[in-house]
């Protein structure tokens, strides 16, 4: 267990809303710190549509996915947030009061954090990996079986069994192969979603032997108190086979859900988090909601709506923050002090 970490605001979620979150308290001088469950910075834009154009955002006649992401991040780089990647937010335990919010956020990673705020900007939720249709396979989650890579160094001399045919498994099977004792691939068919050049790695190692793939899928497990020694598999052939393992990691893609974020305490509304319009504050002071994630009447679940929320949420925050200095609204165009912030002074 690593020591508190304590800052003035934690956002939840690392989409392009949460991201100009960042910018908009950064100009406030509150510093933050990011929760994302995925692996990397970027929510839906970067994990769904990377490439996929988009057209609505304002002063961007088009603009990919990863390219918006990539832009958010140029733009926050003078307000160094710090990013928990891979982890998700499990409780949030309120210590303050109704004036003076102070929260212990704990991940499922074991981070814990003392916030005076936090900004839930999980998009439709978190996401969750979809489970193979394997029967028992509960009884090694978490023991032997992952749906995610926290630690690498936890799977150094492993034999590990990586099921799926996207970018994650294939990454997954390129990054694990020279810690792992062996790597063996499945996949239902020989064929893959993942980028040319990582098939292409993946094929030169199992040429040259130092990794194994398989064509079929997993049917069963077997091992004693949630610790893997094989998995019973059937071929494309009907051909039946085992695979010892270690751990197994599968990656089905996935799928959004609320997920702990249902059992906050937090009023809802259809599973989604209802906020006023002046603040974007939940019915708990302190707890914020933009983007996909809240309602109010005449919610438009648009990137830019989010942007707007996120604006207007971070002024609450700073009287959260700075109860007792006076908030003076500047323009980036004429104030010298933030344009200091942004390093553009001059």
């Amino acid at each position: 267990m690593s020591d508190v970490i304590k800052t003035d605001a934690l956002i939840v979620g690392a989409g392009p809303v949460g991201l100009f979150a960042v910018f908009e308290l950064g100009l406030l001088d509150i510093k933050c710190h990011l929760v994302d469950i995925l692996p990397k910075i970027g929510g839906q834009c970067a994990e769904l549509y990377p490439e996929k154009p988009i057209y609505d955002i304002p002063g961007f006649p088009s603009v990919t996915g990863q390219g918006l992401i990539d832009n958010l991040l140029k733009q926050i780089e003078p307000f160094n947030p710090e990013f928990h990647l891979s982890e998700m937010v499990a409780s949030v335990e309120s210590m303050g009061t109704a004036t003076a919010p102070l929260f212990r956020v704990m991940t499922d990673a074991g981070t814990e954090f003392e916030t005076k705020s936090l900004i839930i900007a999980a998009g439709g939720g978190s996401f969750q990996p979809k489970k193979p249709p394997i029967p028992e396979i509960e009884t090694y989650e978490e023991k032997s079986v992952f749906y995610a890579v926290r630690r690498m160094e936890e799977l150094r001399g492993c034999d590990v069994l990586i099921v799926g045919g996207g970018d994650s498994a294939l990454d997954w099977t390129l990054n694990l192969q020279p810690i792992a004792r062996r790597v063996t691939l499945m996949h239902r068919r020989d064929e893959f979603r993942a980028a040319p050049h990582s098939v292409e790695q993946m094929r030169s190692l199992v040429a040259d032997g130092k990794m194994d793939l398989r064509i079929g899928q997993v049917t069963g497990l077997r091992g004693d108190n949630g610790l893997l020694s094989s998995a019973i598999c059937r071929g494309s052939d009907n051909s039946a086979f085992d695979i010892n393992c270690d751990a197994m990691l599968p990656f089905f893609g996935l799928t959004m859900k609320l997920g702990p974020i249902a059992d906050w305490g937090l009023s809802l509304s259809e599973n989604l988090v209802p906020v006023d319009t002046e603040r974007f504050e939940t019915s708990t002071p302190g707890i914020f909601a933009i983007g996909d994630i809240n309602t109010y009447p005449g919610k438009l679940k648009l990137i830019l709506s989010g942007f707007h929320e996120g604006a207007l949420a971070a002024q609450r925050v700073y009287r959260y923050v700075y109860p007792d200095k006076r908030l003076t609204f500047q323009y980036t165009t004429s104030s010298s002090s933030l344009q200091k912030k942004l390093g553009v002074e001059g």
